[in-house]
């Protein structure tokens, strides 16, 4: 019976009943397919992932819990007509605001834009129990047991606490004294915080394109040439394009989450995991060269991925839980330190051609941030284009501006090549 309280970051995406912070993440595909298989997939996945038989219990104890639910419902599935290319975006924009309260129902729902030969599959889950990882893990078993019904998945134990995680020379007591420490110096820290009305009022946005086969490679190899990172050079590009449309507004900074399974192995590739670390990057003052600023920005994010220490990180967050409903305040309020967050999931692992069906493309996940600052960017590499979702809301950036911003960046990007 699985019972496991919401990790401080878990909770942080949770937000609380009222507030959906849903992740979409959408795959075209080519061929027909029959319903009783999509259905059948979907019981086989909700069979292995140990979350997905879960409901949020908010009432039982003074922090909310997963809590398995024996009778649960199979993962819903809404199959809408599919009339143009763009159906996909519309259904995406929809699921953001979808509640998971039903406590019958899991904590996942899949969205068939079903056409005559081309159709989109949308995975929609809260941001609570999942990470691009895992979103890309779904749609990767989804499309396995489409096409072959009879593909057997294993499940898995889940954890019980972050305990689970620690290392062996982990000390817990000198620990425990530096958490009391930081949970002080926290709590003074939002005493002195200048309370603001300022929320997020505005309509959130995406905007999505992709980059043609002949520009993602020139992009990957001037990159593999130049003995710089794809991810890098994205964060010069967009923190400049923030410096040349917002001027001093811009904050000259970028955040990058990091896949928390690079330093936890026993969190395994095919497990559900919303926590990824997060690592700041700074743009270098004075300098214009993007290339330059790419180099600097790849040591700065090896030197600093290099000092993470996860299992002391998920730890340490356990100890901030009676902060949570204070950090959930402030995001929502303040204009942050960041231009964006970045998140670059690079090349999809999913095969391209099935028996009865083809995967035409993938596109990166979209999310509707209830924060002031929910300047998201996503990116991920499929069948040799990149694919790009720019999501923020309209009373912090507003999608013209966000549009400039984006052309820059691009510019920023073709003209380095």
């Amino acid at each position: 019976m699985i019972r496991r309280k919401l990790m401080m970051v878990e909770r942080i995406m949770y937000v609380d009943p009222e507030t959906p912070v849903n992740c979409i993440f959408t795959a075209k595909i080519k061929g027909e397919i029959p319903e009783e298989n999509v259905k059948a997939a979907l019981k086989k996945i909700q069979q292995k992932h140990p979350l997905l038989r879960t409901r949020i219990d908010m009432h039982s104890e003074k922090y909310p819990f997963f809590t398995e639910e024996q009778e649960i419902d199979l993962i819903p599935l809404r199959i809408v007509e599919r009339k143009t290319d763009k159906d996909w975006l519309d259904e995406s924009e929809k699921e953001w605001f979808r509640l998971f309260k039903d406590e019958k129902k899991p904590l996942a729902q899949l969205v068939w834009v079903k056409g005559q030969d081309a159709s989109e599959l949308l995975w929609v889950m809260p941001h609570c129990i999942c990470d691009g990882t895992s979103l890309v893990t779904l749609m990767r078993e989804l499309l396995g047991l489409l096409d072959n019904p009879s593909f057997e998945m294993s499940p898995y134990p889940v954890f019980s606490s972050v305990d689970d995680f620690l290392p062996q020379d982990f000390n817990m007591k000198k620990e425990k004294r530096k958490a009391g420490l930081y949970l002080l110096m926290a709590r003074l820290f939002f005493i002195m915080q200048r309370k603001s009305k300022v929320r997020n009022l505005g309509k959130n946005y995406v905007i999505h394109w992709k980059e043609d086969s002949q520009m993602t490679t020139q992009i990957t190899e001037k990159c593999k040439a130049q003995g710089i990172s794809v991810h890098a050079l994205l964060c010069a590009a967009y923190m400049q394009a923030f410096k040349e449309i917002q001027g001093k507004q811009a904050k000259g900074k970028v955040i990058s989450p990091v896949d928390v399974r690079h330093f936890i192995p026993e969190i395994k590739k095919d497990h559900l995991f919303a926590f990824a670390p997060t690592v700041e990057l700074p743009l270098k003052k004075g300098s214009l060269d993007v290339m330059d600023n790419a180099r600097e920005l790849k040591k700065e994010l090896l030197q600093k991925i290099n000092k993470i220490e996860a299992r002391k990180l998920l730890w340490m967050g356990e100890q901030m839980h009676p902060l949570v409903d204070r950090m959930i305040k402030m995001l929502k309020s303040s204009n942050g330190g960041h231009d964006i967050t970045l998140s670059n999931m690079g090349r999809i692992d999913i095969p391209n051609d099935y028996k009865h069906f083809t995967l035409e493309t993938i596109i990166s996940p979209t999310v509707a941030f209830p924060w002031l600052n929910s300047n998201t960017l996503v990116t991920t590499t499929y069948n040799q284009q990149m694919d790009f979702t720019f999501m923020s809301n309209e009373h912090f950036l507003p999608k013209e501006e966000a549009m400039k911003i984006k052309n820059k960046a691009t510019e920023l990007l073709t003209s380095s090549l």
